[in-house]
């Protein structure tokens, strides 16, 4: 009897049971809806507050506040971001504080980090207008907000409303919410510390997601039905077959969104009406905007030599706010070897290219972080290079006190498709015919770009797929008897003509391996793309006002390649492919000069002959930035 009444208190005092609720029998028609589920239960690691942030004109941001428990004195860590502040924090619904956020925040988490992760206004739990890129307060916002003032507001409320930190404020996010990491040093807070914008949407002209060079890129397409859609979103209902017949056979950019009612989504419309680099672009320019004020916040700009959606921007804005660093500690440029954000995934590899561990590991732990404790917890100072690039082919981080590093040499296009660091003795042009009609492939068809392996790959495709086109000229060194170095912007020098009245001029730089490699038979005779932009003729002159090519002319087109560190070893050659399309990346030129080539005509569309000059006078050439 004794025993028996023992084991029941026993069992009467268990958390279990002290923690069951009391339910009265259910009657079987009670609705079975309820209002709130709290997947965060006692035994998790964390707290995990979702707030609602007052900005100064009323509208409240959807914020999510996520710590580990006993978390003192913490520093806090901000991304501001139009994919999901929510879901961002509930990843795998886990009770371990790792399991719940981004893959990028475990080691600062695990540090007395806290994470903070607010949706952009106008977009899921926030309240207000979403206007995609923002623009700041000035002649095209004419209103009192922005995301400077978004990111001012939400840290001002968190270092009066977070008692578990330290009144300091980082803030960090790739893409688009590396953009708005860059807006927030705008008028920054007096508590934000520290930015770390990676792969920032900078210039959407010039050279990030919407255009390169005047040339219009549309995957835009898909973007912003996904991400301005109350209903029906997610995507253009088009077939994934092959896009680049699905766009073929549309007509024009403007045939293409008529068909598709997306001339219905204000942010098309933006960009037909606004080709050129008009106002609309030029006050969006970060780095511009940036260059006009004085930079007072520590900032570490990342970016991916392989980056296939934002690659101008970090280097833009690098070079737009060093001359202001007097003492060569403010401003610090990282380049690695990855793709488009991968720097905060696993980073051992891209496409066939193999690295030296887990490259995105290694910045996190040896870079970023360090450089974030020190501005954010008070120390250790952290040895932060001004410049830290990962030199690939030798697969080794490299550390420098300037950008670019080599100066620039030029290596020649020459006669008979050769390529060589003495110019050509005489003049002459290598000609091709190049056809709207059939343009060259930016990857072997038939191309799916909502493949995610094609998509984040395209930039480290083998070339051989268009080397042999008539299409194409592919000029080639000798074999490389000794390596060469190069970091920095390689630039292109192209003196061309076409018998048209408009033209696109791309140009690739490429590092042939041999074809016999036992020690690397993943790349054994791979073409690989080190670099690869296009420029749109009609702005050779200016790329407010475009203008009619003269056809038969020859005209000097400069534009600049992705920023790189790489090394051609030797055995190797290197390549530097010419064509006049990349299809369906960049939409067509119709080769005929119109006011609006959203809007091209069927019959503006012609085969042309494009002609690339060489010798005195119109050496034609791409600089290459040589390590001495």
């Amino acid at each position: 009897m004794i025993r028996t009444f023992l084991i029941a208190s026993l069992l009467a005092t268990t958390p279990a049971m002290a923690q069951t609720k009391a339910h009265a029998l259910t009657d079987p028609m009670t609705p079975d809806t309820v209002a709130v589920y709290d997947p965060v239960r006692a035994e998790a690691d964390y707290i995990r507050r979702e707030v609602m942030v007052p900005m100064r004109d009323g509208v409240k941001l959807f914020t999510v506040v996520v710590m580990r428990k006993g978390t003192k004195d913490g520093p806090m860590l901000l991304t501001r971001t139009p994919y999901n502040a929510g879901g961002a924090t509930t990843r795998n619904r886990a009770q371990k504080i790792e399991e719940i956020l981004p893959v990028m925040d475990a080691e600062f988490v695990n540090d007395g980090y806290i994470r903070v992760y607010q949706d952009v206004r106008g977009l899921y739990k926030s309240e207000g207008d979403y206007v995609m890129n923002r623009p700041l307060r000035g002649p095209i916002n004419t209103t009192r907000v922005d995301h400077a003032t978004d990111a001012y507001d939400t840290i001002d409320w968190l270092v009066k409303n977070v008692p578990e930190s330290n009144g300091r404020v980082g803030i960090t996010g790739s893409s688009y919410p590396g953009f708005t990491a860059l807006m927030a040093l705008i008028d920054p807070h007096p508590a934000l510390k520290a930015s770390v914008p990676q792969s920032p949407m900078v210039d959407g002209w010039m050279g990030d997601d919407w255009f390169h060079n005047g040339a219009f890129r549309t995957f835009a397409f898909d973007y912003i039905v996904g991400q301005t859609a109350k209903k029906g979103g997610g995507r253009v209902p088009y077939s994934d077959a092959d896009q680049y017949e699905v766009f073929l056979k549309a007509g024009s950019t403007g045939d293409f969104v008529r068909k598709w009612g997306l001339d219905d989504f204000p942010a098309v419309r933006k960009f037909m009406e606004h080709p050129d680099y008009d106002q609309y672009w030029q006050e969006q320019a970060l780095d511009k905007l940036l260059a006009k004020r004085k930079l007072t916040v520590p900032t570490m700009l990342v970016v991916g030599q392989w980056d296939q959606e934002d690659s101008y921007g970090a280097p833009a804005v690098y070079k737009a706010l060093e001359p202001q660093d007097v003492n060569n500690d403010m401003v610090h440029l990282v380049i690695g070897p990855w793709r488009h954000s991968q720097v905060n995934y696993e980073a051992a590899s891209l496409g066939a290219l193999d690295f030296e561990g887990d490259t995105g590991l290694q910045f996190r732990k040896t870079v970023m972080k360090p450089f974030l404790d020190q501005h954010l917890k008070g120390g250790p100072k952290a040895d932060t290079p001004p410049v830290m690039t990962y030199a690939t082919g030798a697969n080794r981080w490299e550390r420098s006190d300037r950008w670019p590093v080599g100066p620039g040499k030029p290596l020649y296009l020459q006669p008979g498709k050769a390529l060589a660091f003495t110019p050509a003795p005489a003049a002459g042009m290598t000609s091709y015919v190049s056809d709207p009609a059939a343009p060259v492939p930016f990857v072997p068809p038939p191309y799916n770009g909502r493949d995610r392996a094609v998509w984040t790959t395209w930039l480290v495709t083998d070339q051989r797929f268009v080397a042999t086109r008539p299409d194409v000229i592919s000029y080639t060194t000798e074999v490389l008897t000794q390596e060469v170095h190069i970091a920095g912007q390689p630039m292109v020098d192209l003196f061309a003509a076409t018998s048209g009245t408009d033209s696109d001029w791309v140009v690739k730089l490429i590092d042939v391996h041999p074809g016999e490699d036992s020690l690397h038979p993943k790349t054994a005779g791979m073409q690989l793309p080190i670099g690869i932009e296009i420029f749109r003729g009609r702005y050779a002159g200016s790329f407010e006002t475009p203008a009619a090519l003269v056809p038969g002319k020859v005209t000097n087109f400069k534009f600049g390649l992705p920023h790189v560190n790489h090394v051609f070893k030797p055995g190797h050659r290197i390549m530097v492919q010419v064509q006049s399309s990349l299809f369906p990346l960049y939409d067509r030129n119709p080769q005929t000069f119109v006011p609006n080539i959203f809007n091209a005509k069927a019959g503006d569309y012609a085969a042309a002959t494009q002609s690339v000059a060489h010798g005195p006078g119109q050496a034609s050439a791409i600089w290459l930035p040589i390590v001495p």
